[in-house]
């Protein structure tokens, strides 16, 4: 399936909720979705943090770039993908405000059973170093 891109769309909180709802059934395919800079802020990545719990969804790669995100949505995040491993190898969090801590709590998830092998926020790109099987 292409890449299901709503970029600069003015999504906030309320439309994370719609889509955390279709990426939790069974019969979404999406892989890849592209958020870039909307105004999603902590709430926002919170329910899609929630939605990367389900077994129902098969993200591959996430694009958060500009979306107002600070150390607590990283900790969102990185709880979902700790407590359950979902297919996300692609996090891209550029132009956030994520604060070493959260940054650190991504680049943890190395130790962890998550899929997650690339990590980008602004100039930095990190390599997780998980084999894909």
């Amino acid at each position: 399936m292409s890449p299901f891109r709503l970029s600069h769309c003015g999504l906030s909180k309320k439309s994370c909720g719609a889509l955390s709802s279709i990426l939790r059934t069974q019969s979404c395919s999406l892989r890849e979705l592209d958020l870039n800079n909307n105004d999603l802020q902590d709430s926002g990545v919170q329910l899609l943090s929630t939605t990367l719990q389900s077994p129902h969804c098969r993200l591959e790669t996430l694009r958060l770039s500009g979306c107002l995100i600070t150390e607590k949505g990283c900790r969102s995040l990185a709880s979902a993908l700790t407590s359950n491993p979902s297919h996300l190898k692609e996090l891209d969090l550029s132009y956030n405000h994520p604060g070493i801590t959260g940054l650190t709590l991504l680049t943890g998830l190395q130790d962890s059973q998550s899929k997650l092998d690339t990590l980008r926020y602004d100039e930095i790109f990190v390599c997780l170093g998980h084999t894909r099987g």
